[in-house]
């Protein structure tokens, strides 16, 4: 019996030492990451993130000084980007949504935020309630969403948290949508679709059937359970830190989440967080904090301690071993075409198709921007448009990469397919 009672002691310190966001080591590495995540404030991007803000807003050490100088910018060249998209009448539900949770995290006044379209003044409010509806009616009659049932998730989020009360309609689309296939795109999406669900469980909102809702809310947080891997990760390294956000939010113990947040904390360890997109869906989560936190942000006595040292140039030598890489580039017909081209040791995948364009006349690619960084639109003179559902499916020796073109690194020899993919 004694023995039992000192292996029970002993678990019991290991699974609190396990969650314990603020155990040894991991205080300064989460603290890490906040810098970092502060730091890439300095980097040149298209965009000003949102999602960053939102994460170091939700963090519980700041410096608000460089907080409220990203505010700024997302309340001029975010905003204005837009409104530029509303006016072009371009679906733009999720980047409105993520706006909107980084204002409310701001503790900003969102019926002070307006946008103009066609000279028509309507609050940031209206026009993301206007885009859900827009998504509701495309879900009715094609049974889709215009973008992404991720980015409707978001939507929904987004008003909830801000005491705005969601159509019903709206939310049962999201109640009745079937995620059955779960692979890392699909946990992303049942992670964010569970935290705006929960929202609205918790608002009292009313919904067309209370018991089909918690029906749904229970079959999520399953599906998400069942998709840990051995390592502890949820889909992948870069899922994980929804899902554990989400699994939070419905409910689930710190100590069931011990695992994950291990494995993101080893991951977090050998650098893989290294954009800051993905260490901003990470942090949270590390810190025992979910987007539904915002709700009840006060944004008052906040700790303002969070320094960044001068950071010593870093001068990067080009590697003289070169490792050969196979490209196939496989168009919506079928066809497929073979390419070849030898690159540095540790070229990101982008820097090599690059390379292989300035080799090879017969090779061309055109990438845009996002929040996660360039993504491929244009192979070859073929887009893969959101609009038509399609993308390019992007795979390493037949895996599917889960970084993105400026991200992977090539180390070794290998063969890169890039195939025009429908959703």
């Amino acid at each position: 019996m004694h023995t039992l009672v000192v292996l029970t002691g002993l678990f019991a310190v290991a699974f609190s030492k396990a969650c314990d966001p603020q155990g040894s080591g991991n205080s300064e590495l989460l603290l890490s990451l906040n810098r970092e995540l502060l730091r890439s404030l300095e980097e040149q991007v298209p965009l000003p993130n949102p999602s960053v803000h939102l994460a170091l807003r939700l963090s519980d050490s700041h410096n608000l000084g460089k907080e409220g100088e990203h505010l700024l910018k997302l309340t001029t060249h975010l905003h204005n980007n837009i409104e530029s998209h509303l006016t072009n009448r371009q679906p733009v539900v999720g980047l409105l949504a993520l706006y909107t949770l980084a204002l409310k995290a701001s503790c900003h006044d969102l019926n002070t935020v307006n946008f103009t379209v066609h000279d028509k003044t309507e609050t940031l409010l209206m026009h993301l309630k206007r885009q859900l509806e827009h998504e509701k009616e495309h879900i009715t009659h094609s049974h889709r969403p215009l973008t992404n049932y991720f980015q409707y998730s978001q939507g929904i989020l987004a008003l909830c948290v801000s005491g705005v009360r969601v159509n019903p309609h709206v939310t049962n689309k999201l109640i009745k949508a079937h995620f059955i296939h779960v692979n890392s795109r699909s946990v992303d999406t049942l992670a964010m679709a569970g935290m705006a669900l929960q929202c609205v469980k918790e608002s009292g909102s009313h919904v067309q059937n209370p018991a089909e809702l918690d029906t749904a809310l229970s079959t999520m947080k399953q599906k998400l359970l069942d998709s840990q891997r051995v390592d502890g990760h949820i889909g992948n390294e870069f899922s994980t830190g929804l899902a554990v956000q989400a699994l939070l939010a419905m409910g689930s113990q710190i100590e069931e989440c011990a695992t994950s947040m291990e494995a993101m904390r080893t991951s977090a360890r050998s650098n893989t967080y290294f954009n800051p997109m993905a260490i901003s869906q990470t942090l949270p989560g590390l810190q025992q904090k979910t987007y539904l936190h915002v709700k009840s942000m006060e944004c008052s006595n906040e700790d303002d301690s969070l320094v960044l040292e001068p950071k010593d140039p870093v001068v990067v030598l080009p590697s003289k071993t070169k490792v050969t890489v196979q490209v196939e580039v496989v168009k919506s017909s079928g066809e497929a075409t073979l390419y070849s081209v030898d690159v540095p040791d540790d070229s990101s995948l982008l820097q090599a198709l690059e390379l292989l364009q300035s080799k090879d006349v017969n090779f061309t690619f055109e990438n845009e921007s996002s929040l996660w960084g360039p993504f491929l639109s244009v192979v070859n003179g073929e887009r893969a448009r959101q609009s038509d559902r399609r993308y390019w499916h992007l795979s390493s020796e037949g895996a599917a990469l889960s970084q993105g073109i400026a991200d992977f690194k090539i180390e070794t020899a290998q063969k890169i397919k890039i195939k025009n993919t429908a959703y």
